[in-house]
């Protein structure tokens, strides 16, 4: 495993992120928590872009759990489809649906825990919607965060609890509320796991991957 970058570089690497990109977001479509929590909840195993062309018009209709729960499971799957795993998904967010609306008032939990209650969410997705919506320093480590946090040193970890807490742990504190997006960009267009753009990279200098291209 790659060894653990030390604080100093930490510190210059967000300087850059922050640099080039001073207020990074995330790119599911969302116009309230609810919409988020569905969104991050559907996009398991599945491209933000691919999520966000099938909830352009459901979360024109269905935005709230009351909504959601009217419109129901077979008319949520026809929205929902072209995404991987639909079926299971239309269930859960069925499922979520109405525990939001009898345990918690209608309202998305700001607790880690109370999310991770909800059907078919995660500790990822807990996080997403605590860091976006909430503005938590949560990290939501996906794919592209654990290869680069592993591929540059930022955030070596065995698996994703382990580079989650690399980053809590090592990155200058005042970095991490946009720690996770910054990363996952960085990820998905450039530090790509085939073909790093190494030649771009803002990083380069700083980062301790041996096959830089």
């Amino acid at each position: 495993m790659t060894a653990q970058l030390p604080y100093a570089t930490l510190h210059r690497i967000f300087q850059t992120f922050q640099a080039v990109n001073p207020t990074p977001e995330g790119e599911l479509h969302h116009t309230n928590a609810y919409t988020l929590l569905v969104a991050v909840a559907l996009s398991a195993q599945a491209t933000d872009v691919g999520v966000n062309k099938a909830t352009k018009p459901l979360f024109q209709i269905a935005d709230t759990p009351e909504k959601m729960l009217a419109l129901g499971e077979e008319a949520l799957i026809e929205h929902i489809k072209t995404i991987g795993l639909y079926r299971n998904k239309a269930k859960n967010v069925i499922r979520l649906s109405r525990m939001l609306l009898d345990d918690y008032e209608g309202q998305v939990p700001s607790s880690r825990a109370a999310l991770q209650r909800l059907p078919g969410v995660g500790r990822k997705t807990a996080n997403v919607v605590l860091n976006m919506w909430f503005h938590h320093p949560a990290q939501a480590v996906d794919t592209h965060l654990f290869r680069v946090g592993n591929r540059t040193g930022i955030a070596p970890g065995k698996d994703e609890l382990a580079v989650e807490r690399a980053i809590e742990d090592h990155v200058p504190v005042e970095y991490q509320n946009h720690a996770h997006h910054w990363l996952i960009l960085h990820g998905r267009y450039i530090c790509t796991a085939r073909s790093p753009k190494c030649a771009i990279c803002p990083i380069s200098a700083y980062c301790l991957f041996e096959d830089k291209t």
